[in-house]
């Protein structure tokens, strides 16, 4: 089967990732608020790391830890777990549509650094993008709209780190099995977390619904990874990429229904210029990639 194969199946493959991606934050945005962030970043990355271990162990053995740039991916990783540190605790104080915009900057900030850290030629239409997309995060960031300053700071702390995670990914790509990645983001981020567990670890029992919920972050994460990587197997990434920042939507859709949140007018106008600004250099991505020459887009890994 080729990637351009079944596109339509890949977009609604892509689209329930997202709802996994953005129930991640809906459930990690109600748990924050009752336990400590550590402990919810320890159960969403060991449980992975035990599932595939388990899985995959038998089989690959040494290959699952096979790689020809181990600091690159221990780097990446931690990358990611700190925009998931940071996030989740954003959250706390930050409505899920505005935490999900900001964090949506990320794609901006890669396609600025791209150029002098990838050597990939930046077009004009990147540097108005990312103006328009930074003009978005301003309007949510304004004086009076109500947001706590710390949890701002931390929502671009993760999009920073998301950003460098992205840029790592791209670096690795060709290089590495997609599983390979997986598995070393994963683990990396169980380590980490498992090693200061007994300095965030709580006595409080969680009822069983809440149990359910702290493991129900490792379920998210990976569902949503596996379809994502599923999806980019069905379509490629010139079709899928403008299809991403339907993730905006789930966040608001679930803000409205769990927490009852909806973005006042300046806030829908700056998460819609973040939305325009991204879905922008998604698609002028696209027509270069659908151009006459232009070599076949790979599907992403993860």
């Amino acid at each position: 089967m080729t990637p351009t194969h079944h596109p339509l199946r890949g977009i609604v493959l892509l689209l329930i990732a997202l709802l996994a991606f953005a129930s991640f934050d809906a459930t990690a945005k109600f748990l924050s608020t009752r336990y400590p962030v550590p402990m919810l970043v320890w159960a969403r990355y060991t449980l992975p790391c035990l599932l595939l271990a388990l899985w995959f162990g038998p089989r690959q053995g040494r290959g699952l830890v096979a790689t020809r740039h181990p600091a690159l991916q221990v780097t990446r990783a931690s990358l990611l777990l700190v925009c998931t540190a940071a996030g989740m605790t954003a959250v706390r104080t930050i409505p899920l549509a505005e935490a999900t915009a900001i964090l949506f900057v990320a794609p901006l900030l890669v396609t600025i650094a791209a150029g002098p850290l990838l050597g990939e030629r930046v077009p004009r239409i990147a540097w108005i993008a990312t103006l328009v997309g930074f003009g978005g995060v301003l309007l949510i960031a304004r004086p009076g709209a109500g947001f706590d300053p710390a949890g701002f700071a931390l929502m671009l702390l993760a999009a920073v780190s998301f950003a460098g995670y992205q840029l790592l990914t791209r670096r690795l790509a060709g290089t590495d099995r997609s599983l390979v990645t997986l598995f070393y983001t994963m683990t990396v981020g169980a380590v980490a977390m498992t090693l200061g567990l007994p300095l965030f670890w709580t006595s409080l029992t969680p009822p069983p619904l809440h149990l359910l919920l702290i493991a129900s972050l490792g379920v998210w994460g990976m569902l949503g990874h596996f379809l994502l990587i599923s999806a980019f197997s069905h379509a490629p990434a010139s079709t899928l990429s403008p299809f991403l920042y339907f993730q905006m939507v789930w966040a608001s859709l679930l803000g409205w229904l769990v927490f009852s949140h909806l973005p006042d007018g300046l806030t829908s106008i700056g998460i819609g210029c973040i939305a325009a600004a991204g879905l922008s250099l998604a698609l002028a991505q696209r027509s270069r990639m659908l151009a006459p020459g232009a070599a076949s887009p790979a599907a992403q890994g993860d």
